[in-house]
């Protein structure tokens, strides 16, 4: 048995292992930030301020506007060019491992609802609309087992406000009742029936819920999430227990090739053996990898 207590995350086609030795357990400590310099924005905070109120624009004037705002902060163009480069090249490995993160944290899940929740100014403001249903999904979470992975997003042209997400719902732990409502699709220029929630209704206002079937569903509703928010700049909201690994000893039988940069994970067969603390508890599957411990 080459390795113990290893993290297993699925890619959409196998199995990665990833030895522990190649994560230390220990973190180094944070060293503690500076106090901000009153009346002055750090060049950072500054890119992350311009690069921000950027994304509005067309992508061809983003750095242009970018440099313009770091003028206040940065004299030199040389060191202006230099710092915004580092920055953006930040934020597209920040971006990348975000949504490595959020895949394996999918694949893990069973997901069975992708959700739409529209603001209505009849019934909230746009503040105690985003307050009072993250209170409301935050309870669901707790008491009924709900899990989600959502978007706060804005329509392109009326800019009302909504929320999007993939949702698991367990069996009877629905509130309200799920009722068929026909109505005109503005994108779609079609009648069009929906499933919506008479609790959410009655409390919030208009609500879709679409059932994934399939697993193309679920990756159809997470590309669209991902889409958005590389867009928008907007951040995932995540809800429940959302583990990111499974954590399995794994048989020397069970690899079929080291993986990665110098090799440091493993590929695993489909069935590979899913062992619990020397514990055999069988072969990987839906029921058995439920059982298994896991880990973010």
């Amino acid at each position: 048995m080459p390795y113990q207590k290893t993290k297993v995350y699925y890619d959409g086609s196998h199995f990665i292992a990833i030895p522990p030795d190649n994560f230390p357990r220990y973190r180094k400590r944070r060293k503690p930030k500076p106090k901000k310099e009153e009346k002055r924005d750090t060049p950072k905070e500054k890119f992350e301020t311009a690069y921000t109120e950027s994304q509005s624009l067309p992508r061809r004037e983003r750095k242009k506007y970018i440099k313009e705002q770091m003028k206040e902060v940065i004299s030199s163009e040389e060191e202006i060019t230099a710092f915004i480069e580092s920055n953006i090249e930040r934020k597209k490995v920040n971006a990348m491992k975000r949504r490595i993160r959020l895949m394996r944290k999918v694949y893990l899940q069973e997901w069975n609802y992708f959700v739409t929740f529209t603001y209505d100014d009849k019934k909230h403001d746009k503040e105690t609309f985003k307050d009072k249903l993250r209170n409301t999904l935050k309870h669901l979470v707790n008491r009924k087992g709900w899990k989600y992975i959502g978007v706060w997003e804005r329509s392109p042209e009326k800019q009302r406000l909504h929320f999007h997400g993939i949702f698991y719902i367990p069996d009877k732990s629905m509130i309200g009742e799920l009722v068929e409502v026909k109505d005109y699709s503005t994108k779609q220029h079609k009648v069009q029936t929906t499933l919506q929630n008479t609790h959410f209704q009655k409390h919030f206002g208009r609500n879709d819920f679409e059932p994934l079937n399939r697993q193309e569903d679920v990756m159809q509703s997470v590309r669209y999430l991902l889409k958005y928010i590389e867009k928008s700049n907007e951040k995932l909201i995540y809800g429940g227990k959302l583990p990111t690994y499974i954590v399995s000893d794994i048989l020397d039988d069970d690899i079929i090739c080291p993986y990665g940069v110098d090799d440091r994970k493993a590929i695993l067969f489909d069935n590979f053996t899913c062992i619990d603390d020397g514990c055999i508890i069988g072969q990987a599957s839906e029921e058995v990898i439920n059982q298994m411990p896991k880990c973010n």
